[in-house]
C-alpha cells in the first residue's frame, strides 16, 4: 500500500518528550525516512522498546536519509529498498529480509514507499502509520497542503492502523489545533504537525504496548481525498474572494507554487497574507485574468479578489528560476532598464569613447564590457570617474558607482538615473514618539527599520513598551512578523552580495564606523535618558555603561577593520613546482543578532560592532521589552552613512522574529544573548536549517569566593557591586557568595549597613542607586524566587518584597544559611538577590568544589591579599572571565564569554572578529 503523507519537513522545531518508562515495551519495526521518523526512531528508543530494523530509502547523492543516520550511529541494523514491490508484486528477498528482524510492531512515521499488505499485516500487532490530517478529510498526498487550500479553520494530524485501502485504517488517536489566517504550511507543521505528531507516535506505541489502543472505524461521511497538485494545475482563478486567492497561493508553497500570467510570463507567488488596513501606495502592475491590476508597494505586490479585498504577495519567481521581492519588480533586471533619450544616447557614446581610451586593449566597447574583466585597476577608476565629470560635470559620481555597475550596460544606466535625478538618496524620514523629560527633548523612532528605511510592520500590529518606573506606556512600537524577517533579511543579502558595504575598502568601513561612535556619543544623554525609560537604568550607569562602553566598543571596532589579516604557511613542496599557501579571513554574509533585555543598547554594540567591522551586513531583534535604544541606533547609523540594508532592526517576539532567523536559509551566523533554554533551541534551529554558525552568551550562576584574608571593606564593597548592579540584571552577576566561615557575620553585618544607604526610586534622579526591575513578569519571578528561598529554609536577612511604590521596583535582598542542594543555590535569579554560603576556614578545594558544582560558567571571582592563593584559584574555576580582589570589570578588548551551559564564542577583544569571519585557504602553484 502507498502511504499518503505530506512532504514538506524541512524545519525542525523543538521537542520535549516525555521522560516516563513504562512496564511493557515493544518490538519495534520503523519504516520511513526523514527528520520526522528521526524523532519518532529517537523518542521509541528512550522509552525503552527495542527497534529490531530501520527500514528507509537508499542514499541519495551519497547522503544517508536522518533516519538512517541516526540508526546506524546507535547500531540498529538498517535496510534501504529502493523499492518493495515490482510491477504490484512484492519482492520476495525484500520480504523475507523484514520478516527476519522479528518486529511486534511497524511504525510508520513518514513513508513515501509502496508497502505490501503481507510486510503491514505481519507483526503480531500490525502497523500504525502517521497521516497530516484529520481522517477522513484529506487522503492521499500533499494532506497540509489541502488543509490550507479549503481554508479548513482545524487541522491535525492521524495516528491509524494499516488496512488494504488508502489511509483509511481505524483511527488510534487524533490531533488538531487551529489554522491561523497566515499560517503556511512551514508554520502548521513547524508548530503543530511535527512536534506534537512525534509526541502522538510515541504515545500511540505505548498504548499498544499497554493493550489500550482503540481502533475507531473512520467514517465515510465528509470523507475526502486530493492528490499531488502539478504545476500546470496551480494557475490562480481571480474569479474568487481574496481569502479563497490567499488559501490557494499559501497552500501551493513552496511547491509546487501558485502562479499567474503577467507581462505574458508565468511569474510564481510566494509569501502570501491576508492585507489589514488600507491598501498602501504603489505602481499598478496588470495580471492576466484579475478584475483589476496589482499593486507593486513597498511591502510587497497587493492583488484583489473579487470581493475587491486585498492580499499581500512578498515574492515573485519567473521561468528562468530567478526569485525578487514582489516590491523590486519594476527595478529589478530587465524591468529595471531606462529608455534613453537622444541627448542621453549622445552622452553614452561620449561615455563609451571614455571607455575605449582608458581599455585600450579591448577591439570595442560592447554593452556586455566587464571594467574590470577587461584589466582596469583602481587608478583607472579614478581617472574614468574625473574624465565622466569633465563630459558632465552637472553628475555627482563616485568611485563606488563604478565597481557597483561594473558592465557599460549597467554603467550608464546608473549614470542616466543619476542625471535624471532618480538615483539621490532618499532623506531618511522618521515618524518620532516625542517625551519632554530629564530636562531635554527626546525623539523616539518605533516602527522596524529595514533596508535603510522606518515603516510600520507589514501587518500593521503594534504593542506597548512600557515604563518599568511607574507602569506607563511609553508609546506603540511595531511588531514584526515572519513577512518583516524575511524582508529584512533579503535586503541585508542584497547589501552584503551587491550593496557597496561588500566592497567598500575595510579602511572606509572603519571611517563610518568610527562616524557612527561620535554620534553616539553626540546623542549620548538622549540614549541614556531613553535606557532609563526603558529599562529603568539608573540614568548615571546608562550614561556611563549601557552607552559609554558601546560608543568605546563601536571605537574600538572600527579600528580593527584594516587589520584583519591572514597569514602565509610553509607547506610540503611537490617539486619540481613551488607553492604558496596563504589565509583570507572573509565575512561570513547577513548575519543575525538577538539581544536581551538588561543591557540593551550595549548588548546592541557588543555583538553588532563586531559583525559590522568584519564586513558582514545584520539583521537584528532587540528585546521585545526594550526595543527603544535600538531603534533609534537604526537612526544614527543612517546619519553615519552606513549603506541601505546594512543593519536592520525587527522588534518583536522571540517565538516570531527570533525563530525565523534561526530558520532562515540566508543568515550565515546567529548571534545570542539569552537564556540557556532558549539558546539550545536557537543551536537546534541553526544547525537544522543551514548549519549556521552560532554564539551564545547564556545564563550563569557565578560564584564569588571571599576569604578572611581579604581587604573587607573592598570586599563588601565589591562584593555588593557583584549582585546589585544594574538592579542584578546583570549576565555576570555573583549568582552565589562563598565566605569563609571567620568573617561571615561581619561581612553580612556590613552588607546590611550599607544597602540600608542605597537609595531607591526614580532612575533619572541622580541620587538614585537601584531602580526599577526591567519588567513586571520579571518582578513577580524574583519574588518567587524569594519565597522559594524561604520556604527551603533559607535565612532571609533583609529585602525579598516588592517595594511599596509605582513601578516594579524590588528591595535588595540578602539570604544566608544556603545549602547546596537548594533551588537559589543552584538557579540564577537575575536580580537584586545576594546568595551567602559559609565555607570552613582555611578550605579552599572544598570550597572550590562548591564553586565548580553548577552546569554554568560564565564567570566568578575571589577576593584574598595572598597572590598565591588567588592564582591557585583562579587557574581552577571553571569560567570564562575570573575576577580577582575586583568584580564586573570588563573593557572592550578584552575578550568575554562562558564555558558550559554559559555558552560559548566571544564577545569583545580580538576573539570577537573570529566569531564573524571564515577563514579560506589558498594554495598557488608556480
Amino acid at each position: 500500500m502507498y502511504i499518503g503523507v505530506n512532504v514538506f519537513y524541512l524545519t525542525y522545531v523543538p521537542l520535549v518528550c516525555c521522560q516516563s518508562y513504562l512496564q511493557n515495551k515493544l518490538k519495534l519495526a520503523i519504516i520511513g525516512q526523514s527528520l520526522f521518523g528521526q524523532e519518532v526512531y529517537t523518542n521509541l528508543r528512550k522509552q525503552g522498546h527495542k527497534v529490531v530494523g530501520v527500514f528507509t530509502v537508499p542514499d541519495k547523492d551519497g547522503k544517508a536519509d536522518p533516519l538512517a543516520v541516526a540508526a546506524e550511529k546507535d547500531g540498529t541494523p538498517v535496510f534501504k529498498f529502493p523499492r518493495w514491490r515490482v510491477k504490484g508484486q512484492p519482492i520476495a528477498e525484500v520480504v523475507d529480509t523484514y520478516r527476519s528482524v522479528g518486529a511486534e510492531l511497524n511504525v510508520m512515521p513518514f513513508c513515501s514507499q509502496f508497502i505490501p499488505m503481507n510486510v503491514i499485516d505481519h507483526p503480531k500487532h500490525g502497523s500504525i502509520i502517521y497521516h497530516p490530517s484529520l481522517l477522513p478529510l484529506h487522503r492521499g498526498a500533499s494532506a497540509i497542503n489541502w488543509t490550507l487550500i479549503h481554508g479548513d479553520k482545524r487541522a491535525g494530524f492521524s495516528v491509524f492502523w494499516a488496512d488494504d485501502g488508502l489511509d483509511t485504517g481505524p483511527i488510534l488517536l487524533q490531533r488538531e489545533c487551529p489554522v491561523e489566517p497566515n499560517d503556511t504550511v512551514d508554520t502548521l507543521y513547524n508548530r503543530f504537525l511535527f512536534p506534537e505528531g512525534i509526541k502522538a507516535m510515541v504515545e500511540s506505541v505505548q498504548m499498544i504496548a499497554d493493550g489500550k489502543a482503540p481502533r475507531i472505524p473512520q467514517s465515510e461521511e465528509g470523507a475526502s481525498y486530493e492528490g499531488i497538485q502539478k504545476k500546470s494545475n496551480a494557475k490562480v482563478n481571480w474569479c474568487q474572494p481574496a481569502e479563497d486567492i490567499h488559501n490557494w497561493i499559501r497552500g501551493h508553497d513552496k511547491v509546487p507554487g501558485a502562479w499567474a500570467l503577467i507581462h505574458g510570463q508565468a511569474v510564481t507567488l510566494y509569501g502570501s497574507s491576508m492585507l489589514g488596513g488600507s491598501v498602501p501606495p504603489g505602481e499598478p502592475l496588470p495580471i492576466e485574468g484579475a478584475s483589476q491590476p496589482g499593486i507593486v508597494s513597498k511591502n510587497g505586490l497587493v492583488l484583489f479578489g473579487s470581493d475587491g479585498n486585498a492580499l499581500l504577495v512578498k515574492n515573485l519567481q519567473f521561468e528562468d528560476g530567478k526569485m525578487i521581492p514582489a516590491s523590486k519588480y519594476f527595478t529589478s533586471g530587465e524591468s529595471a532598464s531606462v529608455e534613453l533619450t537622444d541627448d542621453e544616447k549622445k552622452t553614452a557614446e561620449q561615455i563609451r569613447l571614455i571607455w575605449k581610451g582608458i581599455l585600450s586593449n579591448v577591439a570595442a566597447i560592447e554593452d556586455s564590457t566587464d571594467f574590470f574583466k577587461s584589466g582596469a585597476a583602481s587608478m583607472d577608476v579614478v581617472r574614468l570617474v574625473e574624465e565622466v565629470k569633465q563630459c558632465c560635470p552637472s553628475v555627482l559620481l563616485q568611485n563606488e558607482d563604478v565597481y557597483m555597475a561594473s558592465t557599460f550596460h549597467d554603467f550608464i544606466q546608473m549614470f542616466v538615473r543619476k542625471m535624471r535625478g532618480e538615483e539621490q538618496e532618499e532623506e531618511l524620514i522618521v515618524d518620532y514618539v516625542t517625551k519632554e523629560v530629564n530636562n531635554m527633548t527626546v525623539k523616539m523612532p518605533y516602527q522596524c527599520f529595514i533596508n535603510g528605511k522606518f515603516e510600520d510592520a507589514e501587518n500593521a500590529k503594534t504593542y506597548a513598551t512600557v515604563n518599568p518606573s511607574d507602569g506607563s506606556v511609553i508609546c506603540q512600537v511595531s511588531y514584526c512578523s515572519v513577512g518583516d524577517v524575511d524582508r529584512a533579511v533579503a535586503a541585508a543579502k542584497e547589501a552584503y552580495e551587491e550593496g557597496p558595504w561588500g566592497r567598500m575598502n575595510p579602511r572606509d568601513r572603519g571611517s563610518l564606523l568610527y562616524r557612527l561612535a561620535d554620534l553616539m556619543e553626540e546623542c549620548q544623554e538622549e540614549l541614556a535618558t531613553i535606557e532609563a525609560l526603558d529599562s529603568g537604568a539608573v540614568y548615571t550607569l546608562a550614561l556611563k555603561t549601557h552607552v559609554g562602553m558601546s560608543i568605546q566598543t563601536f571605537r574600538y571596532f572600527a579600528g580593527w577593520c584594516d587589520k584583519i589579516q591572514g597569514k602565509t604557511i610553509p607547506i610540503n613542496q611537490a617539486r619540481p613546482n613551488r607553492n604558496l599557501t596563504f589565509t583570507k579571513k572573509e565575512p561570513l554574509g547577513v548575519c543575525a543578532i538577538v539581544i536581551p533585555w538588561n543591557y540593551p543598547l550595549m548588548m546592541l554594540a557588543w555583538k553588532s560592532a563586531a559583525c559590522l567591522a568584519a564586513g558582514n551586513t545584520l539583521v537584528l531583534k532587540p528585546a521585545q521589552v526594550t526595543p527603544l535604544t535600538a531603534l533609534k541606533f537604526a537612526e544614527l547609523s543612517v546619519k553615519a552613512g552606513i549603506p541601505k540594508g546594512v543593519i536592520n532592526i525587527l522588534p518583536g517576539s522571540g517565538g516570531m522574529v527570533g525563530q525565523r532567523l534561526s530558520d532562515h536559509p540566508d543568515v550565515r551566523k546567529l548571534g545570542f544573548t539569552g537564556s540557556t533554554p532558549i539558546g539550545k533551541q536557537i543551536m537546534k534551529s541553526c544547525a537544522l536549517s543551514n548549519l549556521k554558525k552560532v554564539s551564545l552568551e547564556l545564563g550563569g550562576k557565578s560564584p564569588l569566593i571571599i576569604f578572611s584574608d581579604c581587604d573587607m571593606d573592598k570586599a563588601v564593597r565589591m562584593g555588593m557591586s557583584s549582585v546589585y548592579f544594574n538592579k542584578g540584571e546583570n549576565c555576570i552577576a555573583a549568582g552565589r557568595l562563598f565566605v569563609e566561615e571567620s568573617i561571615h557575620d561581619e561581612f553580612i553585618s556590613k552588607v546590611v549597613k550599607e544597602i540600608k544607604k542605597m537609595k531607591i526610586g526614580d532612575p533619572l534622579d541622580r541620587s538614585t542607586a537601584h531602580g526599577p526591575q526591567n519588567h513586571k513578569a520579571h518582578l513577580d519571578k524574583l519574588l518567587e524566587y524569594c519565597d522559594i528561598g524561604v520556604k527551603e529554609g533559607a535565612t532571609l536577612v533583609y529585602g525579598g518584597k516588592q517595594v511599596d511604590r509605582p513601578g516594579f521596583f524590588m528591595e535588595p535582598t540578602v539570604f544566608t544559611d544556603v545549602e547546596d542542594h537548594m533551588f537559589i543555590a543552584k538557579e540564577e535569579s537575575f536580580g537584586p538577590v545576594m546568595v551567602v554560603s559559609k565555607f570552613k576556614n582555611g578550605d579552599v578545594d572544598g570550597v572550590l568544589h562548591r564553586a565548580n558544582d553548577t552546569e554554568y560558567g560564565l564567570a566568578s571571582g575571589v577576593f584574598t591579599r595572598d597572590i598565591n592563593k588567588a592564582m591557585y584559584v583562579s587557574e581552577r574555576l571553571e569560567a570564562g572571565t575570573v575576577f580577582v580582589n575586583t568584580y564586573n570589570k570588563t573593557d572592550v578588548a578584552s575578550p568575554f564569554g562562558g564555558f558550559k551551559q554559559s555558552g560559548f564564542g566571544k564577545d569583545l577583544g580580538e576573539d570577537a572578529l573570529s566569531e564573524y569571519l571564515k577563514t579560506k585557504a589558498v594554495t598557488v602553484e608556480y
